[in-house]
């Protein structure tokens, strides 16, 4: 069945598994968004029963979390940048195949072939894939180096001073959750009085 399949329909297919990949993408760093904020949750506990191993080893999880997460969302860069590219590609393709198509007309009305036109077409589509080959070599040399600077700084994508920030940032959220609490708890309780001292009367 493949094989009678049009051009535009295998590249209609190729660009709805780039698609579907970048979804994948944005849902694994959606995840990583998740387990960061369960393991805050887990290193705070651990920290208010005074259990430093597993706080520890928590810590640990979150780095190594944040580290992926930040590989993922360069990934999900490079893919849409490469998206771009691609979709530039086939524009500049579809200009230089109307462009030969109208060519070939033109010469079949004129009933031999302008080669200087030719020539000058031929020469600003080699100039267009020149352009096309420096940017795409242009691109994939600041992959190979974000790739390399991934794996240089996969320990120091985030530092224990900013796991402490966020440490301290879920403390005070969850601080200022549980008063809000007590506070909600405080009133109800008023409220109730309020109703009893009426019946009461």
């Amino acid at each position: 069945m493949g094989l009678f399949k049009s051009k535009e329909e295998r590249r209609m297919e190729r660009d709805i598994k780039i698609r579907q990949g970048i979804r994948r993408i944005e849902k694994s760093i959606a995840e990583q968004n998740k387990f960061m904020d369960e393991f805050l949750k887990n290193a705070r506990h651990a920290k208010q029963i005074g259990d430093m191993q597993s706080y520890h080893f928590i810590r640990n999880s979150l780095k190594k979390t944040a580290t992926i997460k930040k590989m993922l969302e360069r990934q999900h860069l490079a893919i849409k940048n490469a998206l771009l590219i691609k979709r530039q590609a086939e524009a500049s393709a579809d200009f230089a195949n109307a462009m030969s198509m109208m060519a070939s007309e033109v010469g079949k009305l004129y009933g031999d072939t302008n080669l200087t036109q030719t020539q000058m077409d031929w020469e600003k589509a080699m100039l267009q894939s020149q352009s096309m080959e420096e940017r795409m070599q242009m691109f994939l040399d600041g992959m190979e180096d974000g790739a390399a600077q991934d794996i240089a700084a996969s320990n120091e994508a985030i530092t224990d001073d900013e796991i402490d920030r966020m440490l301290e940032a879920e403390e005070q959220v969850e601080d200022a959750r549980e008063a809000q609490q007590m506070s909600d708890l405080r009133a109800e309780l008023a409220k109730l009085k309020g109703t009893s001292e009426k019946e009461a009367k």
